[in-house]
C-alpha cells in the first residue's frame, strides 16, 4: 500500500486518535509523553504524564482518556528500534488517566478495581452512552506474569468493573451497532468477539477459563495488538513479526487479508478526514506515523462533534 510518512522521529508512537482541525494525536510510550502531529509535519507536546501511556479516545466531555500501562523496558536501540520488555525499572501501576487538551493537565481517575491494582491498561474505546471499555495487558514483571482483562469504566471517576478477568488483554473496539466488543489477545493470537448485555456487563462464556467467542486465529508468529473497526464490521487489527501490517477481519467468517506495512512492531491504526478513508498507521519501532488511503471508510466514533 502507498502511503506517506506524517510525523516520524517518535518514542515508540500508538493510541492514534485524529482530530477534527486535521491533527492526529499520539502517546509516544518510551518518552511518557502525548504528541499532537500536526498536518504541515509540526509536533507539539500536549502533556507528559509520564509511565507509559499507551491507549487514547477523546470523551463525552472533549478531554483526553488514556491508558497508561505505567512504563516497559526497552531494548534494540542498537539496531535503531525501540522493543518494548517487560515492567520498567520505575513502575508503579497501570492507570487511567484524563488530559485537559486545553492545559495539558493530568488527573488520575483510575489505578484499582475492586481493590486490585491495575496492570497495564492498554487499549480504550468509548460507547455512544459516554462510558469506555478497555483492555489490560498485564504485566511481565522478573520471572511472574500478572494477568489482566477487558473494563468498563465512567469517566467521573465514580465507576469501574471488571467484564472479563484473565486473559491478557490488546486492543478493543466496539460492533457498529454497539452490541460486541472485540478484543485481541497478542501472544495468544486470536481475536476474541464478546456479546454486550448490559452496560459493562459481557455474556458468560461456557467455559470461564476460556472467555468470548473466537473470530478468528493467527498462525506462526503472527502476535495481535491494537485494533480499529470499519463503518462496515470489518475488525481492522494490527499484526507484529512474522507479518506486520494491519489485518482486516471479516467478524462473521473470521476471514482475513493483512496489509503489510515495513516495521516489525506496526502496532495501531485510526481513521479519519472528512470521509472517515484516511487511515494512520502508527509504525512503532522506527518512530514513524504513516498516512494513507485506506479501501473503506473506518468507524465514526463516540462523541466527535
Amino acid at each position: 500500500m502507498d502511503f506517506e510518512i506524517v510525523a516520524e522521529g517518535l518514542a515508540f508512537p500508538e493510541g492514534p486518535v485524529w482530530m477534527l482541525d486535521g491533527s492526529v494525536i499520539v502517546v509516544e510510550i518510551a518518552a511518557g509523553r502525548i504528541t499532537r502531529a500536526h498536518p504541515d509535519g509540526r509536533k507539539e507536546t500536549v502533556a507528559e504524564p509520564g509511565g507509559g501511556p499507551n491507549g487514547l479516545a477523546i470523551g463525552p466531555d472533549g478531554a483526553l482518556y488514556v491508558c497508561n500501562n505505567g512504563g516497559f523496558s526497552w531494548s534494540g536501540q542498537e539496531q535503531g528500534m525501540l522493543i518494548p520488555g517487560g515492567a520498567g525499572d520505575d513502575y508503579t501501576t497501570g492507570r487511567i488517566e484524563r488530559i485537559d487538551l486545553a492545559t495539558g493537565k493530568v488527573e488520575r481517575l483510575y489505578d484499582k478495581c475492586d481493590g486490585v491494582r491495575l496492570s497495564g491498561p492498554n487499549d480504550i474505546v468509548f460507547d455512544d452512552k459516554g462510558g469506555f471499555w478497555f483492555t489490560d495487558l498485564g504485566k511481565h514483571r522478573n520471572h511472574a506474569h500478572e494477568a489482566g482483562g477487558l473494563f468498563y469504566a465512567k469517566p467521573d471517576g465514580s465507576s469501574i468493573r471488571c467484564a472479563v478477568s484473565g486473559p491478557n488483554m490488546n486492543g478493543v473496539g466496539l460492533s457498529p451497532d454497539g452490541r460486541t466488543v472485540y478484543t485481541a489477545l497478542t501472544n495468544e493470537r486470536l481475536l476474541l468477539a464478546f456479546d454486550i448485555i448490559s452496560e459493562g456487563e459481557v455474556a458468560p462464556s461456557p467455559l470461564p477459563a476460556l472467555p468470548g467467542r473466537v473470530v478468528t486465529s493467527f498462525p506462526g508468529r503472527v502476535l495481535l495488538d491494537s485494533l480499529a473497526v470499519a463503518a462496515d464490521g470489518t475488525v481492522c487489527v494490527a499484526t507484529l513479526v512474522e507479518a506486520p501490517g494491519i489485518a482486516q477481519v471479516n467478524p462473521t467468517t473470521g476471514a482475513y487479508d493483512i496489509v503489510g506495512f515495513p516495521d516489525l512492531l506496526t502496532t495501531n491504526i485510526a481513521f479519519g478526514g472528512a470521509d472517515l478513508q484516511d487511515a494512520w498507521v502508527c509504525l512503532s519501532t522506527t518512530g514513524k506515523l504513516a498516512k494513507c488511503r485506506w479501501d473503506r471508510p473506518g468507524l465514526k466514533l463516540a462523541h466527535y462533534a
